[in-house]
């Protein structure tokens, strides 16, 4: 795509946004033309229509209230919410520019995991959106652009970050000298860009933001309707909410700040790469002792799904040897004739594995297994396995949990810097026309 040429069909449509084009516009009362919807941006090739902006600040509106946050004056939430359209369009077209899709097969795999997590079927989530005023079908198409999304994130982002062992051991020194003790931190945060090589005018003006919804801040103004405001970070119209997070899984800028601040504190305004943040310290609790884990020892025969090979045909072939286990098979050379895993030469030994090693589905049917017991055919997103539970034991994983910790809150830290600077490049080079403040 040529994100520097809008098509002239965009034109077009501006006009036709008119109820019914012309003849329909004018109605009834002399020549007062009635609008019923009209583009208020342009992305690229695609617009943005007043009507799709009312349904979102709907949505928002209603999020906000829930979460007790205070609502902005409704045009600065507006800009707020168009905003974060904006980077969704962009994301959304660069997934279709690059060949990204989600097929209806996994959206509906998707929705049914909604359902069953909120613990309904889904034809009762369909009557619940419903009587919400929300079509199923809108509900869908959103489920599908998160995924598309996540899916973006993951690939343009996420497995482009590298994590030296070095860059842990540093984070393990940083916690040692802490005297053994890691606490956790709730916090809330403003962000405001700075633009790559902004010139004085732009830092000045970035500055100006800042300082104006710092003091908005400090004469008692709340600071999640501040963020609202203000933020131009993705989590803005929830309040800037980051929860709970260990000292390691946050940007050094805010580690070191937030150390002496007391609850309920806000930090001066801080400077970072992806530009100027305010950090409200929400809650702190301190975390000792041992890290006691439950694990198990398993064993599986997996049988993959493909062009080739039906979900019915692979259960079956499971059920079946389901049937020589319990007539006394041995497990192990079973797993290393037919199944389909890396683990099949060590005949199906998975080694011990800790809560959130493995697949969500894979892990409910193992842990509701005893010692010594086989499952039925057990559906993941890998294929159908068989899984025996060999043994079980609680560890003290203090030192490897502290390590794993680190490497995941590097990774996190990593990641959430580059997705900003990803999504700002990315905007960057997008054609964007705002239309909001015409009438």
């Amino acid at each position: 795509m040529n994100y520097f040429r809008v098509s002239a069909t965009i034109a077009m449509l501006s006009t036709l946004l008119l109820a019914g084009g012309p003849a329909a516009a004018a109605q009834a009362t002399g020549s007062r033309v009635i609008l019923l919807d009209r583009i208020i941006a342009v992305v690229n090739e695609d617009v943005i229509t007043r009507r799709d902006l009312d349904d979102r600040m709907k949505v928002v509106n209603t999020q906000l209230r829930q979460q007790g946050t205070p609502l902005p004056p409704a045009d600065v939430l507006e800009k707020q919410v168009l905003d974060r359209m904006i980077y969704t369009k962009v994301q959304l077209q660069f997934a279709k520019e690059t060949g990204l899709r989600v097929d209806d097969g996994q959206l509906d795999t998707a929705i049914g995991r909604i359902a069953e997590n909120n613990k309904i079927t889904p034809a009762q989530l369909r009557e619940t959106l419903e009587r919400d005023g929300v079509t199923f079908a809108k509900f869908r198409e959103d489920i599908r652009d998160e995924i598309v999304m996540a899916r973006l994130k993951e690939r343009e982002v996420d497995n482009k970050i590298t994590i030296t062992d070095s860059e842990v051991d540093n984070v393990i020194a940083t916690l040692q000298s802490q005297d053994g003790k890691s606490d956790e931190f709730d916090l809330s945060h403003i962000l405001i860009r700075v633009p790559e090589q902004a010139s004085p005018e732009q830092l000045r003006d970035r500055r100006a933001r800042a300082e104006q919804a710092l003091a908005q801040i400090r004469s008692g103004t709340d600071f999640r309707q501040v963020a609202a405001s203000f933020s131009e970070a993705p989590d803005a119209v929830q309040g800037g909410t980051m929860g709970w997070r260990e000292l390691a899984r946050l940007p050094s800028i805010f580690a070191e700040v937030v150390k002496p601040m007391k609850v309920g504190e806000v930090s001066s305004i801080l400077r970072s790469p992806n530009g100027l943040h305010i950090v409200k310290l929400n809650g702190r609790r301190g975390q000792e002792g041992p890290v006691i884990v439950s694990q198990t020892h398993p064993r599986h025969i997996l049988i993959k799904t493909s062009e080739v090979v039906s979900e019915t045909e692979a259960r079956e072939r499971l059920v079946k040897l389901k049937e020589r286990l319990d007539n006394n098979a041995d497990f192990a050379e079973l797993a290393r004739l037919q199944s389909e895993d890396g683990s099949a030469s060590r005949g199906g030994d998975l080694g011990w594995l800790s809560p959130g090693d493995t697949v969500p589905e894979f892990e409910k049917a193992m842990d509701a297994l005893k010692v010594g017991q086989t499952s039925g055919p057990v559906r993941s997103s890998f294929g159908w396995h068989l899984i025996q539970v060999i043994e079980r034991r609680n560890e003290d994983m203090s030192k490897q949990q502290q390590r794993l910790q680190a490497r995941m809150s590097l990774r996190e830290q990593k990641a959430d810097e580059a997705y900003q600077e990803w999504l700002r490049q990315l905007r960057d080079k997008a054609f964007v026309e705002l239309r909001l403040e015409e009438r």
